[in-house]
């Protein structure tokens, strides 16, 4: 049955945050080596491209520094709710270092995304408090992928949230089963989702109308939260 208006267009007439996150931009500016990010420009990208939600991602470990530094000069920002995406890729810093760093903007951010396998020891991550929001993985991941391996990080750090990934959940299980597991144990942790479609390499890609179908009974669980766009609506 064809969703009309699709739930994102519902979710924007009802006044939903739906933000988009600057990382389908910014790993292609990476690829061309234009670090440090403008992210000043993202931002206003950001802004024009979505709604009242905004996430700044620094996927590469070298992008943090800067925006770090940007967000410590308390530029003004046109954002309800603003999250960071902390570094999974190209990870060089020593993890009391690198939580020294996002536990300088912890209280200018509604969240402090983390992938669950950068991790090594949780008493770090703590100082992060209820900042910190672990995210499910995909099936690249050996960890955070299920209800199961996401409880033993929750058990060791309390105060943190979750920030769903609809494909992500997608990805482990087609029939949303763990999805929905997932939900069923930590949607009191919830605290924003990740939208998008994902290709055969597991790699973000434009949500059709087909594919929110797909996704359309995680989303309908997941109203009271924003959501960020991590590519493009086809």
């Amino acid at each position: 049955m064809a969703l009309s208006p699709t739930h994102l267009e519902r979710a924007t007439l009802l006044h939903h945050p739906v933000g988009v996150s600057t990382g389908w931009l910014s790993a292609e500016e990476r690829s061309r080596g234009a670090l440090p990010p403008a992210w000043s420009v993202l931002a206003g990208w950001a802004r024009r491209h979505g709604d009242s939600a905004c996430e700044l991602a620094a996927l590469g470990e070298p992008e943090l520094p800067s925006l770090v530094e940007w967000l410590e000069s308390r530029p003004k920002l046109p954002f309800d709710f603003l999250s960071v995406h902390a570094p999974s890729k190209h990870r060089v810093m020593p993890e009391a270092e690198l939580v020294d760093l996002l536990a300088r903007i912890a209280g200018a951010v509604d969240a402090i995304v983390l992938h669950p396998d950068v991790i090594v020891e949780h008493a770090q991550w703590r100082r992060l408090g209820h900042t910190l929001a672990i995210e499910n993985m995909d099936p690249r991941k050996g960890d955070g992928q299920t209800a199961e391996s996401l409880a033993r990080h929750f058990e060791e750090l309390p105060e943190a949230g979750l920030c769903f990934d609809v494909a992500h959940a997608y990805a482990i299980d087609p029939s949303l089963s763990e999805g929905h597991l997932i939900l069923d144990r930590f949607g009191g942790r919830l605290r924003h989702l990740h939208v998008s479609a994902l290709d055969v390499r597991h790699h973000h890609v434009a949500l059709d109308a087909a594919g929110e179908r797909r996704i359309a009974p995680l989303l309908e669980r997941c109203r009271d939260v924003p959501w960020l766009l991590e590519a493009p609506l086809a």
